[in-house]
């Protein structure tokens, strides 16, 4: 059966940078799951699996415009330390939660200096070229209850 619409995928990844860092990987865990076609994966891995087989392996390099976008600078904005109030010890690196009009989004503290804080909204591997190196472990038709919820349920679900 390959990867199609509505597949549940399993694979492992070693995703790297270009310098051949590791970035992330699964080997050495659970295989991930995801629903197929319901953007569950950066776009232009969703792209690469399709068709795809069980034992399939594969390397995928993907523009940031195919992975996590581009690094917008908008996104980065600097607010007062007190806006930050009940958050102990703000340091560069931190990740919180900000709660914008468009709900909530994740941000990274990238700089604290005196009484004012950088906060970017950007995921951190927004503008990063992604190297994957995939197998694939299993592909089966998605249940009535997953298409429903638009995502995997039971082993590998990771609670998304």
């Amino acid at each position: 059966m390959s990867i199609s619409q509505n597949s549940v995928v399993t694979f492992h990844y070693t995703l790297t940078d270009d310098a051949g860092q590791v970035i992330d990987s699964s080997v050495s865990a659970e295989p991930i799951a995801y629903l197929h076609g319901h953007g569950n994966l950066v776009p232009g891995l969703e792209r690469e699996l399709e068709g795809r087989n069980v034992g399939d392996k594969l390397n995928v390099t993907l523009s940031p415009a195919e992975g996590y976008g581009e690094y917008d600078q908008e996104l980065v904005q600097r607010v007062p330390l007190r806006a930050l109030r009940g958050i102990a010890n703000v340091a560069p690196g931190m990740r919180l939660q900000a709660h914008t009009p468009e709900g909530p989004r994740a941000v990274t503290v990238t700089d604290v200096a005196a009484d004012m804080v950088t906060l970017d909204a950007n995921h951190p591997l927004a503008g990063k070229v992604l190297n994957f190196e995939v197998e694939v472990t299993g592909v089966r038709d998605a249940t009535e209850e997953e298409l429903a919820h638009g995502h995997v349920h039971g082993a590998g679900d990771h609670g998304h």
